[in-house]
């Protein structure tokens, strides 16, 4: 199986139709007819169904156009590196962040050490969610995130950077009820507070909800906010209250008119992850930004177990 090959037959999938591909590529309608045969037969599989509204990949051909992919960005990515080497690392690197985190703050930091070290490297920051964060990164389209670490999950690996314990953020002028000189709160004191947290498919959220539940709680929840600028607002009209690691509380509610309480019986603990995809090496420029950000953070848990 050569990668013209394969070249090919995504061509056809994303075209729809034999004649279109061969019209695109250049190439006799024929010819590229029969390269398709000999991937059928090489396979001992059918990979496209023909009509004459044009083709459509079977199930074998799906799982061909899948790996075809990922193999022809390999191979682009082996020639843009070996082009490249010896050079400084360029091109376009993709990071998301969990916006509910203390790494969403390190924006600026991450693009000005990038900046200032690798000026050929432009980098595409987001922010995503745990539920679409797998694929994204197995198809590519993103290299790397810093996120709430979910627990295993296929085609991508977590290396653990902190866990953390979370805390209640909460108006100050707050009457909460109970005593909280300690700085702490009790998970059923918290459970009486009306609580903005992310969707369900968020980790965070997984966390709270399941921490409540293994103490016969119900989890009071007002709203289901996932902007940080929105949520600012409704915890500073006191319309309820949100739980968030201690650090990224500090990074995002550091203002005088919130209280930050840690929760406790029991506590609920929390990990930040480094999320890679676990069936293909990162680019050359990915693993230069890759080794900023490892360094960036490490230097944040030294500071932070220094005090």
């Amino acid at each position: 199986m050569d990668t013209r090959k394969l070249a090919y037959f995504v061509k056809i999938v994303d075209s729809g139709s034999i004649t279109k591909a061969a019209a695109a590529l250049h190439v006799a309608q024929p010819a590229l007819s029969q390269q398709v045969s000999a991937l059928e037969n090489e396979l001992k599989q059918r990979l496209l169904i023909r009509s004459k509204q044009g083709v459509q990949p079977t199930a074998a051909g799906h799982t061909l156009y899948r790996h075809a992919q990922t193999i022809l960005r390999l191979v682009d990515q082996a020639r843009l590196d070996v082009a490249a080497s010896g050079a400084a690392p360029s091109g376009r690197v993709s990071i998301a962040i969990a916006p509910y985190s203390m790494a969403s703050s390190l924006t600026p930091d991450i693009i000005r050490e990038v900046g200032r070290r690798y000026p050929d490297i432009v980098l595409h920051l987001t922010e995503i969610y745990g539920g679409v964060l797998s694929e994204a990164i197995k198809n590519g389209r993103l290299d790397m995130a810093l996120i709430y670490e979910p627990g295993p999950i296929r085609g991508v690996q977590f290396t653990t950077l902190i866990a953390e314990d979370l805390h209640l953020v909460v108006n100050a002028d707050r009457d909460l009820g109970v005593d909280t000189e300690t700085g702490s709160i009790r998970l059923a004191d918290a459970a009486k507070i009306g609580l903005f947290l992310p969707e369900q498919n968020h980790t965070l959220r997984q966390i709270v909800q399941a921490g409540m539940e293994n103490q016969g709680l119900n989890l009071n929840l007002v709203g289901e906010v996932e902007s940080v600028p929105s949520l600012a607002r409704l915890l500073r009209a006191d319309l309820g209250a949100t739980v968030l690691p201690k650090s990224a509380a500090d990074a995002l509610f550091h203002e005088e008119n919130f209280r930050v309480l840690r929760l406790v019986e029991p506590a609920l603990q929390c990990k930040i992850a480094l999320c890679t995809p676990d069936h293909e090496p990162l680019s050359e420029a990915a693993s230069a930004v890759l080794l900023v950000l490892r360094e960036m953070l490490q230097a944040i848990l030294t500071a932070k177990y220094a005090r």
